[in-house]
């Protein structure tokens, strides 16, 4: 920031200060974020601080000159102002500034300047300079402030030897509005450079609320993004806007100070007369009338401005507009490139400066704002542009056209996977365009289900079905898909199977989309109904589908996802070596093609994820699920969030990370609640009472039964749908709980009528598991040959769909149980060689203890994680302390008032510092370097 403005977070002062760094506000907020990525490049030759007044240059520079002195660097510091640009009294400054710091360094230096200006003289001082610094064994730092203020050529000049002389133990940090007038390709090939622009200057959502709180005392985390967003993280503009709010928001003495509101944050009079001056003031008047109509769009190019500002004529004008925005954007005018789309280099304001801009151009009477919409919908309309087309019809009154243009751009945008594009474009039209409308009305209902609006999705389907004309059997065709797709989202089966007919129905004419969405749902239908190979027969007997002569791939209803819809049906029956072969060219693929194909992806890792669980692969299905957790969770359907959240825990499990398993179960709870889905929540609650009972928690195991037999209430195992699953996971849990209890003769019943149901609607997998199970109990009971019997038909069923994990998870008893029971058959080689390849799994996880968390502990790592403790931040060491409780995430965001995002984001930075991977080993070494400190009173 310029010193002749007020920088937010620091005061000015006299002159002297020039040779320091201005005082520190009290109200100034860290900036940890960039404190870091400076202090760690402490050593490089050069840092550079481009952007814009007001963007925190100095601020972050004061912050990181006191940030060096815990490391014994000597910094100096010059602040530059318009009398600086003269060679002489430069060169005297830059021997002063660094004199500061120790007079025998510039002894020499100061003998020569100001000894002739030529060149080779102002060389001399500057290698005598650079001397004086080499000799000395202190690290030194020179910082430049407001380094736009010096133009003179024979300055920079001096800049590019003092960075191309510069000794090891030499550092330059420069800060500037405008280019830094100096040649960093070599510094940079070397990464010796650290140069942060405006995207890195900017604020953070999070540091520009603790700026706000820091400015008006409090402000609610929903006004502070509001800010944030319109000043773009613009520090000044922060600054600027909340002198302006607490001006405005304070009340008479014993009065409540009033509620902000957008028109507060939208008022730009507390800050135009600092753009007035800083910015239009330098521009001539047809420059300021160009870039008022430019503020009406968000981004625009060379050839958008000459649409609004000449009728079209491009004759010259192009090539002008264009010098205008590079010179603009050069000159850190608030006008910033985005980079080139089609050969079109693209620019956009900053959000408070268009505010400013959008003043004005509200203030031109309404024919004139409308004829710059109307040109602005013309040009995106003409450059393939409908969001912004759209956007500008409205505005310029023609809504209509604006709908009429969202019909025929919705295909495409859902054929690339830009849904998101397209909801942003309904949202602009007007409501009763959208109901004037049968087909934006499905299309809405549609996008709703996209934004995860299921209750509003349903709430319109009656009128919808009640609207549709009969004979209009397209549109027909549309909502039942949609319907389907609701379904699906519901885990609702039994409407499913109501929708078959319409399903099968398909309409003269209908396109691939709507054909490749059907088939997928009615092939869901099929196995949740247990006819998994009816399921796979509508894919393989569907003929290709095509749009535009392209295969269709991506979207629900491309052959991607209709790989994937088989991949289920296989998972569903256990047979995982089917699965894998599916869902790795399906996972490879869909990751090449983006958005279009994001749900085909999802539902693939999600699968694969739990192949590589199954076949003992549990880092790999760690890593390729946590980093996907979030996507999954927000675009998938619920078979793929149920098996990712069971893997993830199941794996913190194998590793010792008990609290992180139990914190995957409850998230699979919280979702099944939130979405209302039992199966989901059955699941994880069976989960947790297996976990309880393995820990030896009797107590807890009891609780969450008497919950699960609750939900099971009234539901039938034997009937088909997801609802048996249900009832599936209640009968695991009392069986569980009675073997933990020593009633094995009721637990051994149940068992079987658990295999029967399971063999009754095809789950394989959890047929095997369950006879593995009945055998360790039958041989608890002392029934030694029934029990080898019951290994061994669960054995010959678990080789042939390739489980592991599925077997081993019965229980330390079976692993006895499947070695015995292997070489029973001497003619039978596969058994004792399925039998070994258990055993070898079950050695290669339980090889290195539990303890030992991700690896074994490096000697002095103790002591460097203990350390790590001090280095956590106020608010990471409140999350740790819950941590210590076994609290969930979404408990501690509660609790401290944040969200659960900004949890997980904490809880990354502490296992960082504490240099630990989950945590139960925070957890553990928190409590061994604070004994007692996990107690509860």
């Amino acid at each position: 920031m310029d010193s002749s403005q007020t920088a937010p977070g620091f005061e000015t002062s006299d002159v002297n200060q020039r040779l320091r760094p201005p005082r520190r506000n009290t109200r100034v907020v860290g900036r940890e974020r960039l404190l870091a990525q400076m202090t760690e490049a402490r050593r490089h030759n050069c840092v550079v601080l481009e952007g814009a007044a007001g963007s925190g240059k100095t601020s972050l520079l004061g912050a990181w000159y006191q940030a060096l002195l815990p490391f014994s660097f000597d910094v100096a510091w010059l602040t530059l102002s318009a009398e600086d640009n003269d060679l002489s009294r430069w060169l005297d400054d830059l021997i002063t500034s660094i004199g500061q710091v120790d007079q025998e360094i510039v002894r020499e230096a100061a003998l020569l300047a100001g000894r002739g200006k030529d060149e080779e003289a102002t060389e001399r001082a500057l290698i005598a300079l650079v001397s004086g610094i080499s000799r000395r064994t202190q690290h030194l730092v020179l910082i430049l402030d407001d380094l736009h203020c010096v133009t003179d050529p024979g300055i920079h000049e001096t800049l590019q030897w003092l960075l191309d002389y510069a000794p090891a133990n030499f550092h330059l940090a420069m800060a500037s509005r405008a280019a830094i007038p100096v040649s960093l390709g070599r510094l940079r090939d070397r990464g010796l450079a650290l140069e942060l622009g405006m995207r890195e200057l900017r604020f953070t959502a999070a540091e520009s609320e603790a700026f706000l709180k820091a400015q008006l005392g409090e402000v609610s985390r929903r006004d502070a993004r509001r800010m944030h967003e319109l000043t773009d993280g613009w520090v000044a503009g922060l600054q600027l806007l909340s002198v302006h709010l607490e001006r405005n928001r304070g009340a008479k003495d014993g009065e409540a100070a009033p509620q902000l509101t957008r028109s507060h944050l939208l008022d730009a009079r507390g800050y135009a007369e600092y753009f007035e001056r800083e910015v239009l003031a330098r521009l001539a008047d047809v420059e300021v009338d160009a870039l008022v109509a430019l503020a009406s769009c968000t981004t625009f190019c060379a050839s958008l401005t000459v649409a609004l500002t000449t009728n079209g004529a491009q004759d010259g004008h192009h090539d002008r507009a264009l010098a205008m925005l590079a010179r603009l954007e050069g000159d850190h005018l608030f006008v910033e490139s985005m980079g080139e789309a089609g050969g079109t280099t693209w620019y956009r304001f900053n959000p408070l400066f268009r505010e400013t801009l959008l003043l004005r151009f509200r203030e031109w009477d309404a024919a004139r704002q409308r004829a710059v919409q109307r040109a602005a919908w013309v040009w995106f309309r003409e450059h393939g542009k409908p969001d912004d087309a759209v956007r500008h019809a409205v505005l310029a009154g023609d809504a209509a056209a604006a709908a009429d243009l969202v019909l025929e751009v919705a295909q495409q945008l859902r054929l690339r996977g830009e849904l998101r594009k397209l909801l942003g474009l309904m949202r602009l039209l007007p409501a009763e365009e959208i109901r004037s409308r049968v087909g934006l009305r499905l299309l809405e209902a549609q996008l709703q289900l996209f934004a995860r609006e299921f209750d509003a999705c349903a709430a319109s389907i009656p009128q919808l079905l009640a609207d549709v004309p009969v004979e209009d059997r397209r549109a027909r065709f549309r909502l039942a898909i949609t319907r389907g797709a609701l379904a699906v989202h519901y885990d609702d089966v039994e409407t499913m199977t109501a929708l078959v007919p319409e399903l099968l129905a398909v309409p003269d004419g209908a396109d691939s989309v709507g054909i490749g969405g059907a088939n997928n749902l009615r092939s869901w239908h099929a196995m949740h109904q247990g006819d998994f190979e009816r399921a796979r027969e509508i894919q393989t007997s569907a003929p290709a589908l095509f749009i535009d002569g392209a295969p269709l791939l991506g979207t629900p209803a491309g052959a991607l996802f209709s790989r994937c819809v088989m991949g289920l049906s296989y998972a569903l029956e256990g047979r995982f070596l089917q699965v894998e072969r599916i869902c790795r060219d399906v996972l490879a693929e869909s990751d090449r093609r983006g958005n279009e194909a994001v749900e085909a992806a999802c539902i693939a890792a999600a699968l694969m994820g739990e192949v590589l669980y199954e076949f003992n692969e549990l880092d790999a299905a760690r890593q390729l699920l946590e980093e996907r957790i979030e996507l999954l969770e927000r675009t998938s359907i619920p078979d793929s969030v149920l098996r990712v959240l069971r893997v993830l825990s199941a794996v913190q499990w194998m590793a010792g990370h008990q609290l992180d398993a139990f914190a995957w179960l409850e998230r699979l709870e919280e979702y099944g609640v939130q979405y209302r889905l039992d199966r989901l929540i059955a699941h994880s609650l069976a989960d947790q009472i297996q976990r309880h009972l393995e820990c030896g928690q009797h107590t807890q195991a009891q609780a969450l039964l008497v919950r699960l037999e609750a939900l099971s209430e009234g539901i039938d195992a034997s009937m088909p749908g997801t609802r048996a699953q249900v009832a599936v996971q209640a009968s695991r849990g009392r069986i569980l709980c009675e073997i933990a209890g020593g009633q094995d003769e009721s637990a051994a019943a149940r068992i079987q009528q658990l295999i029967e149901v399971c063999d009754a609607h095809g789950w394989q997998r959890d047929a095997a598991h369950f006879q593995l199970l009945g055998a360790v109990v039958d041989r608890r009971r002392g029934q030694v040959d029934k029990a080898r019997q019951a290994a061994t038909s669960a054995l010959r069923r678990g080789h042939r769909l390739g489980l592991m994990r599925s077997m081993l998870d019965v229980g330390p008893e079976a692993l006895t149980l499947i070695v015995d029971a292997a070489p029973s058959d001497p003619a039978d080689a596969v058994l004792p060689f399925y039998a070994s390849r258990l055993q070898a799994a079950h050695l290669a996880v339980h090889a290195v203890p539990a303890s030992a968390g991700a690896g074994t502990q490096r000697p002095g790592e103790s002591r460097q994680q203990a350390s790590g403790l001090d280095l956590l931040s106020e608010r990471e060491t409140e999350i740790v302390r819950l941590l210590m409780h076994a609290i969930p995430n979404k408990r501690i965001a509660r609790a401290l008032s944040i969200s659960p995002e900004t949890v997980k984001w904490h809880l990354k930075n502490i296992y960082g510092k504490l240099r630990v991977s989950s945590r139960d080993e925070a957890v553990a070494l928190i409590r061994n370097a604070h004994p007692g400190s996990g107690e509860t009173s």
